[in-house]
């Protein structure tokens, strides 16, 4: 089965991810984006995202792909997976049309930092939660990370779940809007569906309302220095 794969309900492309837990790992992201650039050439207004797997939507990064690599102390492949990994934000956050998480189960780590670049994020409400346990990881957020985690969770929310790692129910989320709505696995992609075939807008303005948007996370995203991965100091834990 391919990583992800999309259909067209009318003017929403909707993507399904078939990798598991969706960890982030070369090839997942390699294909995602092949799925995304195949999506953009479609007449599609609005991109939903979804998860096949019944109770993850993603877990993050690949931990049993990066560790090997970091004990090996291979530090150009770990910084080149980073601006891989900072390529699938961005790319995430700057697609030229509206763009949708529709949530189908936990959102763990990367995959929650993933969810915040999405324009609109629609929860499950009956499982899974919305977590950034890295403080218990030992992985440090990078710059780019930050700014995507900040632009979708409210300052006061975003410090207590990075200092404690608190996991975040859907109607959690919605109370302090990080998503826009929850709703029973049975009735999410309903309830995403209908607000996203409202959003019938025209791609030609939404790709420079969102480079002007997002101009600063951007730039966050596109610095080359990794600060904590250094010749035989980056570690995890």
């Amino acid at each position: 089965m391919a990583i992800a794969d999309y259909t067209i309900d009318d003017t929403v492309a909707i993507v399904n991810l078939n990798s598991g837990e969706n960890r982030f790992n070369p090839d997942f992201i390699k294909g995602f984006l092949d799925v995304l650039d195949k999506v953009e050439q479609s007449e599609a207004k609005t991109l939903v995202v979804t998860s096949s797997h019944e109770k993850i939507f993603s877990n993050g990064l690949d931990l049993e792909w990066l560790v090997p690599v970091i004990q090996k102390k291979n530090t150009d492949e770990a910084k080149n997976f980073f601006y891989l990994l900072n390529t699938l934000f961005k790319r995430t956050l700057t697609f030229p049309m509206i763009t949708i998480a529709a949530i189908n189960g936990h959102a763990f780590a990367g995959g929650a930092i993933w969810a915040c670049a999405f324009d609109f994020r629609f929860m499950r409400s009956d499982r899974g939660f919305f977590c950034i346990p890295e403080v218990d990881l030992g992985i440090p957020f990078l710059p780019g990370m930050i700014a995507l985690l900040k632009k979708a969770i409210p300052p006061y929310k975003f410090e207590e779940m990075q200092y404690t790692g608190k996991r975040l129910t859907a109607d959690e989320c919605k109370t302090h809007h990080i998503i826009t709505e929850a709703a029973p696995m049975d009735k999410l992609m309903e309830t995403t569906l209908g607000f996203a075939k409202g959003l019938n807008k025209n791609r030609n303005i939404i790709r420079p309302m969102k480079l002007r948007l997002y101009k600063d996370i951007i730039h966050e995203l596109e610095v080359e220095d990794i600060p904590y991965i250094e010749s035989g100091k980056f570690h995890i834990g």
